[in-house]
């Protein structure tokens, strides 16, 4: 079984396939709220830009201070993505593309969690990976 460069866990091809999934399903959110003009959606669009660019150097390059902190776009992803969706049922307004935006919102939640797993094995292995990587600590290998 050949495995991540980045985290040594699971099929390098599919932790490729799981990016690629999340890189378009963020491409296309921030699309979605570019076109819809006014600043706040413009702001929205371009926030998604920039986590899909931090989210594709760390799952893709293999620098090791990026890999160090490969976690924290991810983090980043999920929590920008989940104000979002909250902030949209909170303000509005209501209409057919916003619901669908907020469909491939919910999956881009999914598969960075889904990610997260793969790469970190648990919570508690992302948290210690992410005090690690703060604090400067080499973690050790697990078994």
């Amino acid at each position: 079984m050949t495995t991540n460069a980045v985290t040594g866990r699971g099929p390098a091809g599919s932790r490729i396939l799981l990016t690629a999934v999340i890189l378009e399903l963020t491409a296309a959110t921030a699309v979605i709220h570019l076109n819809l003009g006014g600043t706040l959606f413009t702001l929205n669009g371009l926030g998604y830009a920039g986590l899909a660019l931090a989210y594709a150097v760390a799952a893709l390059a293999p620098i090791p201070i990026v890999q160090r902190f490969g976690w924290l776009p991810r983090i980043g992803l999920a929590g920008y993505t989940l104000v979002t969706i909250v902030a949209y049922l909170v303000i509005g307004p209501y209409f057919a593309l916003g619901w669908i935006t907020k469909g491939i919102e919910a999956a881009v939640v999914g598969l960075v969690v889904v990610d997260l797993l793969e790469g970190y094995g648990s919570p508690g292995g992302l948290v210690r990976s992410a005090v690690a990587s703060v604090s400067g600590r080499r973690m050790q290998a697990q078994g």
